[in-house]
């Protein structure tokens, strides 16, 4: 794979079975069962699908957020430049956490303190990680500012959140994940609660910078939209599982699993006349109560008998693709016999 002129080949992120689990008066939640996939050197891989399918819970479990109790991960390795994450100490973890590895979090209203200037939190992760002293941190910031389009930032460093603007809150977001020039960054729903323009903006600004930086980044999204606009590679998940991995030009050229084809044929299309959008029946089903066999079964317009009893495994197709689904594992005569 070829990325701004690099050869990208070597592993930067490798998520191995990767369990994680809530135990809740409700019983046993597996939010993420089992989880496998890989980010390369500088390469932006997208997260896929609908909430409460595991996505958030995949990005905090590699950074070492998950609360415990009630949250354990039970099981799994994730290997960041060959190092496991889960075998380290919290003193250990911390001086990753915001420093090789970011996060931009959903809500930036929600993650950002609303009694300290934006500079004040963002110097705090500068002088943290990179021991910078009180002004070399404040001159970092503003120049952090600058970097992601705020203008004025001599000033903005001196405002609280709430005088910023949605849309300049989530820049000032990215400019505290990037302050330590992080080699990998995690974007969970970079775009969510911002208007469409403030949304092109954001992901036009993620995309230079990595570029500029060289980073790897994980964009976590429902949007297939934000996908298909900086990711090279697409995670789809279900259900706390991955249900199809592929390049991005071959996920959206030719879908292999019933509910990818579903996620793209719910997007509005310009150019074509709909008499109403396509919806995927049904609902994401309760984590405490899992349904038998492929838990897609029940919204599936592809199913057969043994969908319901039988789980398939996320199977290679091609390079570069895989597919957890029994329709590619049988012929046209078996999926006949089938029905």
């Amino acid at each position: 794979m070829e990325l701004g002129g690099a050869r990208v080949s070597e592993k930067l992120l490798e998520i191995k079975n990767v369990k994680t689990y809530f135990y809740t008066s409700d019983g046993q939640v597996p939010a993420v069962d089992g989880v496998s996939f890989h980010i390369n050197r500088g390469e932006t891989v997208g997260v896929v699908g609908e909430s409460g399918c595991g996505k958030s819970v995949t990005s905090l479990s590699i950074m070492g957020l998950i609360p415990k109790p009630p949250g354990k991960i039970i099981a799994g390795e994730i290997l960041f430049e060959g190092e496991d994450l889960l075998k380290l100490p919290q003193k250990q973890m911390r001086k990753i956490r915001g420093n090789r590895i970011s996060m931009i979090f959903q809500e930036p209203m929600t993650s950002l303190n609303p009694v300290y200037t934006i500079g004040v939190q963002i110097a705090e992760a500068v002088r943290l990680h990179q021991g910078a002293s009180r002004k070399e941190a404040m001159d970092i910031v503003v120049e952090g500012l600058r970097l992601v389009g705020i203008p004025s930032p001599e000033r903005r460093v001196d405002e609280y959140p709430h005088q910023l603007s949605g849309g300049m809150r989530q820049r000032a977001m990215i400019a505290m994940a990037l302050s330590c020039k992080p080699t990998l960054l995690i974007a969970d729903e970079p775009t969510t609660a911002l208007d469409v323009t403030i949304q092109a903006q954001i992901l036009e600004l993620l995309k230079e910078l990595k570029q500029d930086l060289g980073m790897a980044m994980m964009i976590i999204t429902h949007d297939l939209g934000v996908v298909a606009e900086v990711a090279q590679r697409v995670v789809v998940m279900y259900a706390g599982k991955v249900v199809e991995e592929a390049p991005v030009r071959d996920l959206f050229n030719d879908p292999k699993h019933p509910y990818t084809k579903g996620l793209l044929a719910s997007i509005p299309r310009l150019h074509v006349k709909q008499e109403s959008l396509h919806v995927i029946e049904g609902n994401v089903p309760n984590p405490t109560e899992f349904p038998a066999g492929c838990r897609f079964h029940p919204r599936c317009e592809f199913k057969m008998p043994r969908c319901e009893t039988q789980e398939p495994q996320l199977k290679t197709i091609a390079e570069g693709r895989q597919v957890r689904c029994w329709l590619t594992e049988m012929d046209a005569a078996e999926v006949k016999n089938e029905h």
